[in-house]
């Protein structure tokens, strides 16, 4: 790890002293107004917190350390990690050793597997893989480090560590979980020819005979690494390590809250939307069908799954990404037809019903269908792949927090009968 945590300790010294200066600086400046309706609407859109590692402009969508998700669609998982942590890609001897210390670390304690094999077949995929991770948190060196009196300055190493830790293993557990869970056989061990992303592939066991799944693979691991820090996963990832718990139980938290409806289920709801519509007119829909389809939906007071998103105003790039996949490689699927019809005529319905802010695709309309189309049909799977992809950005973002030395996240509450005083309704 010698060359990676060289390029990090020249970052952790210049955002140090960075911050302190801003902090001194510029106390009093303010750089932003709360409105009533962002405190009663979930804070949403607050410039509350620092996110190095990307941004979500609405106008156009994901760039990591400011390169459009679009050009890094043939990137390595690996690569993207490090270029999340430093802001640069890695060069050959330093992609050597990244591949050296996930191959180095990916062999899972025992107790992981006792604890998971004892748990009840039908518990959730999520509740499995955030339970593996929790009880991993006895390998912490953040926490060994801690104990032992490093100096906080220092800390960020330890973070690195143990996300090198978390990263090399997280894609043996969750394949395994899928094997145990949707009883798949055994559990294929990883292997140390193979990339990161190709080993987790490998190791989930579907078919993959002209390697296309395991490019999807990188791909959905790339384009699901990382999404600023204000996502209900990496906000609570950052506000449990900000009390310097650490990876383990930070990252444990975050799933708990990615396994949640709001966040991480969408694409597994999309996928069930275009089933539906696949089962309801046996195969893909005509204009008209679907025409009349989508507009029961809204009429009804439904929404289109798939389309709109919280923050973005145009068609996000990721599902731009997962769409060229798919009318290159899944140009007879039937289900994806369904996706590629939807692209088609969802957005003119919702243009002319006119309550929609955002009348476009969002990655999670078409990332679950070509899941499916490579024979993972199990929905209750696709969050754990979500899971195992964000724990890239989760990781960076939290070891760029220790490095910096980001204070402990504790925003003011309020009362409604305070905020109502604030509003002049008493």
């Amino acid at each position: 790890m010698k060359l990676i945590a060289a390029k990090m300790a020249e970052i952790a010294e210049t955002m140090r002293v960075e911050r302190k200066q801003m902090a001194k600086q510029h106390e009093e400046t303010k750089i932003g107004e709360i409105t009533a309706g962002q405190v009663l609407g979930g804070i949403r859109g607050v410039p509350a917190m620092i996110c190095d590692t990307s941004t979500v402009n609405p106008d156009e969508g994901l760039r990591i350390r400011n390169i459009p998700i679009l050009e890094l669609t043939k990137a390595q998982p690996e690569d993207i990690f490090f270029l999340l942590c430093t802001g640069a890609f890695p060069n050959d001897a330093e992609r050597t050793e990244l591949h050296d210390m996930f191959t180095r670390n990916s062999s899972v304690p025992y107790y992981v597997w006792n604890v998971l094999e004892a748990m009840p077949r039908d518990s959730h995929p999520m509740v499995m893989l955030s339970t593996a991770i929790l009880v991993m948190e006895r390998e912490s060196n953040f926490r060994r480090a801690y104990d032992s009196g490093k100096a906080k300055d220092k800390m960020w190493m330890y973070m690195l560590e143990d996300s090198f830790l978390l990263l090399s293993r997280i894609t043996t557990i969750a394949a395994a979980i899928y094997r145990m869970r949707f009883d798949k056989g055994e559990r294929i061990q990883p292997r140390t020819d193979l990339d990161w992303g190709a080993n987790f592939a490998y190791m989930l066991g579907l078919p993959d005979t002209n390697s296309r799944f395991t490019e999807l693979i990188r791909m959905y691991l790339v384009l699901h690494s990382d999404h600023e820090g204000g996502n209900v996963s990496a906000f609570t990832a950052n506000t449990v390590s900000s009390a310097l718990s650490d990876l383990f139980y930070s990252f444990s938290a975050a799933m708990n809250g990615l396994a949640g409806p709001l966040h991480g289920l969408a694409n597994q709801e999309c996928l069930s939307f275009v089933l539906e519509l696949h089962e309801k007119f046996g195969g893909v829909p005509s204009d008209e069908e679907l025409t009349k389809e989508l507009w029961g939906l809204l009429n009804g007071g439904q929404v289109i799954p798939g389309y709109g998103h919280a923050v973005l105003r145009v068609t996000d790039p990721r599902f731009t990404a997962f769409y060229n996949f798919g009318k290159q490689n899944c140009v007879d699927d039937k289900v994806f037809g369904i996706v590629d019809k939807l692209f088609q005529i969802a957005p003119k319905v919702l243009t002319e019903h006119g309550k929609a802010k955002n009348v476009w695709p969002n990655v999670d309309a078409a990332s679950g269908s070509l899941l499916n189309y490579y024979g993972m049909t199990e929905f209750e799977f696709y969050t754990v792949m979500f899971g195992v992809s964000r724990a890239m950005g989760i990781s960076a973002q939290l070891v760029l927090a220790r490095a910096s030395g980001a204070p402990i996240t504790r925003p003011k509450g309020l009362t409604t009968p305070g905020i109502k005083k604030l509003l002049g309704m008493s």
